[in-house]
């Protein structure tokens, strides 16, 4: 029986890729979900699993081909030839020699790598709290894992002792993969497993290889004219990805003008006394991807910011008058993000440019409102999505924005919660934030900021009186956006928090 080999879903708004390396020849044995080639699109690298364990048949994508979604890559002859062993079955069968030279050896548990999310492939080993020969106890923290989103403590599945360690501090491992051998038996020999626990914390000896760049990556280097040596891969093994060179080739335009301007020379050196005052500390996975993703937002967009102010007098009598029957009726307590929620959806039907993206020379207009919160969690911003918001009421949004920010707090959003937004409500207020210019969260073109509600002196017909306001500021992508709209967009939020009976009858 053959099996098809295609390519996967690569994600909103991505309808091809470069096929960059294969992992296997045609005639290889395959195991089920065993990594067979890797993908790369302008956003991400995308490795295709096998489908079912087999023999490599036919490869129909060569690499450096670029191929659309759902496109044959290659064939796999089921039950033909012998599966291909996974790494857990490596990792098994060097340790028996090991097992054999010791008849009291206890019974070897392996510690294995946690289901790390939907979306989530692989995690970096950030830091072992355990080291070889230490006892441990069932459920007693071994190590840490360190994702794009989360952290996972990794809990040791048996009582016994760490005998080996797979994958050191900073390591990057696969779901599923080996992280460590504990042995359960008190007869376990831990002084023999050291030599491979420090061999396993040792620089990997396949950093000295040859690693097969991407093609379109090798392309990339040869029109900037950099040599290899001057790009740092990110890529799996150190690859270097197309994005790598873009980001080498920016920095080597970049030098001369540093050093032709001195006041962007090099700072001198810090003294000794200082240095040893400091603390470095390596970012975060998911600090990593916020930086990139930021700049990325920066560099990609003609971004704009208009602000306005809004007196919430209104908004606030009406939530304590209904706060309490509110809560009563629905179990959940009434906020002004719902009343935010609401009014960014009214304006939004008005100026629909803001809820729109562009996608290289088209323009996609949304017919619908997923709106992305922007929550503050001890690791990092993330942005869970509600999705479809223009067609809930007061009670549903808030429901939704409780249990998302809940969930971000946990650390268990998935990938799917956090993607597919058309706008964005970022509430810098919660922290204290009189003004800020919100930077925008591609491929949308609006985010609208919040911020702290603080009495001041207004003038209203004729008279000087204290009213709680709050500034707003909307960031739009000038691409797409005038300057006419995003003020129209946020004039109309301002009425109708200003009025909220307006939300009731449209208007």
């Amino acid at each position: 029986m053959t099996t098809e080999v295609r390519v996967p879903t690569l994600g909103e708004s991505v309808t091809e890729a470069t096929v960059a390396t294969w992992f296997k020849k045609p005639g290889d044995p395959v195991a089920a979900d065993e990594m067979l080639c890797e993908l790369e699109t302008d956003k991400v690298t995308v490795e295709v699993p096998s489908p079912a364990a087999g023999t490599m048949g036919e490869i129909v994508a060569q690499e450096g081909e670029t191929v659309g979604v759902d496109a044959l890559l290659a064939t796999i002859s089921e039950g033909e030839g012998k599966a291909a062993p996974t790494q857990a079955d490596k990792a098994e069968k060097a340790e028996k020699p090991a097992k054999s030279d010791s008849a009291n050896a206890g019974a070897n548990v392996d510690v294995m790598v946690p289901t790390l999310g939907e979306s989530v492939s692989e995690a970096t080993v950030s830091t072992w709290f355990k080291k070889v020969g230490d006892p441990v106890a069932a459920d007693e923290m071994l190590c840490e894992l360190e994702t794009d989103k989360v952290s996972v403590e990794v809990p040791a599945p048996a009582a016994g002792t760490l005998t080996e360690i797979l994958a050191a501090e900073g390591s990057t491992v696969q779901a599923g993969g080996k992280l460590a051998i504990l042995s359960s038996g008190a007869g376990a020999s831990a002084p023999a497993a050291a030599p491979k626990a420090e061999q396993a914390a040792a620089p990997a000896p396949s950093s000295g290889k040859d690693v097969e760049d991407a093609p379109s990556a090798k392309k990339a280097m040869a029109e900037a004219g950099l040599s290899r040596d001057q790009v740092t891969g990110s890529g799996r093994d150190g690859r270097v990805m197309k994005e790598d060179v873009a980001r080498a080739a920016a920095a080597a335009t970049q030098a001369p003008a540093a050093a032709a301007a001195p006041a962007q020379a090099p700072r001198a050196p810090a003294p000794a006394e200082d240095v040893a005052r400091e603390e470095r500390v390596k970012m975060t996975r998911l600090r990593q991807t916020i930086a990139r993703r930021l700049k990325d937002s920066q560099n990609t967009a003609a971004m704009l910011t208009t602000y306005n102010e809004v007196d919430m007098t209104e908004v606030m009598a009406l939530r304590n008058q209904y706060k309490d029957e509110f809560y009563k009726k629905h179990g959940v307590r009434l906020g002004f993000m719902s009343f935010f929620t609401k009014a960014c959806v009214h304006a939004l039907k008005e100026v629909p440019e803001v809820n729109a993206e562009i996608d290289g020379t088209d323009i996609i207009y949304k017919n619908f409102v997923h709106m992305g919160v922007a929550a503050g969690t001890p690791t990092g911003l993330v942005v869970p999505v509600i999705r479809d918001v223009d067609a809930m009421g007061f009670a549903a949004i808030e429901k939704a924005i409780a249990e998302k920010g809940a969930r971000a707090r946990d650390g268990k959003l998935s990938m799917a919660e956090m993607q597919g937004g058309t706008f964005t409500i970022s509430n810098g207020g919660v922290y204290g934030s009189l003004m800020s210019s919100p930077i925008l969260n591609p491929p949308q073109s609006g985010i609208l900021g919040m911020h702290k509600i603080q009495d001041r002196p207004m003038a209203i017909n004729g008279q000087v009186v204290i009213r709680p306001m709050m500034y707003l500021a909307l960031s739009y992508d000038h691409r797409i956006v005038d300057g006419k709209g995003a003020v129209t967009f946020l004039v109309r939020v301002k009425e109708a928090l200003e009025d909220p009976r307006r939300l009731l009858m449209d208007l």
